[in-house]
């Protein structure tokens, strides 16, 4: 089997897996990172959203072979050390709004907040209605005000 070499949050890894490998699979099944979930497998729910090279992606949607040696991705897990805290500006808004209920969809919902607040951020303006209504991901349990309440207080303090 091909080897594969990429960077996952900070860390340089190699996987040894056939080419058409999904990304989602290599963090989950080989390097135990289960912070990005499945939930459809399609790069539709959203679930999974993690970072490649600072944007929201889809690991579900990406073959382990599209990735470099100098590609960086950025889980749930590694967002913390992306600021150098114990939790990102965005975890500490998800939970002083209180967001979660069931918690499946919450790591990709705050890769995609992040993700959304940097970009709006370094187009050097403020996150709007029409931003937040650009996030596609899907919670079950459609907990989308609070969502919306913690994006615009974590971007606060991003």
């Amino acid at each position: 089997m091909p080897e594969h070499t990429f960077r996952v949050n900070g860390e340089q890894v190699t996987v040894d897996v056939a080419d058409d490998v999904r990304l989602l699979w290599v963090l989950r099944d080989i390097l135990g990172i289960t912070g990005p979930k499945y939930g459809c497998g399609i790069n539709v729910c959203k679930a999974c959203t993690s970072h490649l090279n600072g944007k929201a992606v889809n690991p579900c949607a990406i073959p382990v072979k599209d990735l470099r040696p100098s590609d960086e991705v950025t889980t749930i897990e590694g967002l913390p050390a992306t600021v150098g805290q114990e939790l990102h500006p965005m975890q500490r808004a998800w939970l002083e709004q209180d967001v979660a209920q069931c918690g499946y969809c919450q790591p990709g919902q705050i890769m995609a907040a992040v993700a959304l607040v940097n970009r709006v951020a370094a187009e050097g303006r403020t996150i709007t209605d029409a931003d937040l209504d650009g996030i596609r991901n899907i919670c079950r349990c459609g907990t989308y005000v609070r969502i919306r309440q913690a994006i615009r207080k974590g971007a606060e303090s991003m």
